[in-house]
């Protein structure tokens, strides 16, 4: 029997999740057996009003590759995956969602392409069971347009479940981002990346802490704003037009006043439509311009990412 030498983190946000965890344990921990890998399992708990902390801690006592990161106030998964790409140990790295809705009998398949020489391994939904349609156009025409305007190309239908090289998460972790737009983060950091398709499953139990109507919004201003600067470009750009046709505009009056003598052209409704349209674009450039002058703002402060209140079987830090 060949020697047990690489170790594999897998990393799992989880809020409000105590009908999951079991579940979603007996399915991992049968996916891992299969391997000739150690590995740990961490859970990255922003405090919850339900019993998912205590069946965590019930799990590590059954199972001591468990682990438990428990934050102190409720700092959003973004940040808790970060946390937990944070603090792992492993050769690898696996992002997975605690509901089962991508299914970790995928992370074998990751680790065969992980194998083959691949930094990064991510999985690209081919179908999405138990999502509204809202949110399958937003998603469908929302990677669309972040790859016409981004600087760096992110997958399409990909979420943060994906498998990483050590050398990928110890550049992650160098990157301080209040934001923590995973997906976005691992294209910037680049190496070689590749796809594993597969069918979205719906939720095994209880009820999506994702807001189903502006959720897939606020990922894509992440990914817009977090990565392009082309939306300001385009304030810049769509500014330049209206007030050249201002000026066009105004020429023809002048023209009309002096040259033909003719009455000025009547036409209040075309005024207001006028102003109204321009009021519009100035409060949509200054919202672009809020939404950049924000992060800057974020990032500035340097806040941390999350708080650490706990920390269960994670070792020496």
């Amino acid at each position: 029997m060949s020697q047990i030498s690489e170790l594999i983190s897998i990393v799992v946000p989880v809020y409000r999740e105590e009908t999951n965890i079991k579940p979603f344990l007996q399915r991992t921990e049968k996916v891992m057996e299969k391997f000739n890998h150690s590995y740990e399992i961490i859970f990255c708990l922003d405090p919850s009003p339900d019993n998912t902390e205590q069946v965590i801690m019930d799990e590590i006592k059954r199972n001591e590759n468990i682990r438990l990161i428990r934050f102190s106030r409720r700092f959003g998964q973004p940040a808790a995956t970060l946390a937990g790409i944070h603090f792992c140990k492993g050769d690898a790295c696996v992002v997975i969602d605690v509901d089962l809705q991508d299914p970790p009998e995928l992370i074998e398949k990751m680790v065969e392409k992980w194998k083959e020489g691949y930094k990064v391994v991510y999985a690209k939904r081919s179908s999405r069971k138990g999502e509204t349609l809202p949110k399958r156009i937003i998603t469908k025409y929302g990677y669309r347009i972040i790859n016409r305007i981004s600087d760096v190309a992110i997958p399409s239908d990909t979420g943060d479940f994906r498998l990483m090289d050590r050398v990928v998460v110890d550049e992650l972790k160098k990157l301080h981002e209040s934001h923590g737009f995973l997906r976005g983060m691992v294209a910037f950091v680049g190496f070689k990346q590749t796809a594993i398709e597969y069918d979205r499953d719906e939720r095994a139990s209880g009820v999506s802490n994702y807001n189903r109507y502006i959720g897939s919004l606020k990922i894509a201003f992440n990914g817009i704003v977090g990565f392009s600067i082309k939306p300001l470009q385009l304030a810049t750009l769509l500014g330049g037009i209206i007030a050249f046709f201002a000026f066009i505009l105004g020429f023809w009056i002048l023209l009309e006043k002096l040259v033909l003598n003719a009455d000025l052209t009547p036409g209040l409704t075309w005024t207001i439509v006028l102003i109204t349209f321009l009021s519009g674009v100035q409060l949509l450039s200054l919202g672009i311009m809020g939404e950049y002058v924000g992060r800057i703002y974020e990032e500035v402060k340097q806040r941390p990412l999350y708080i650490v209140e706990k920390t269960e079987n994670l070792g020496n830090e």
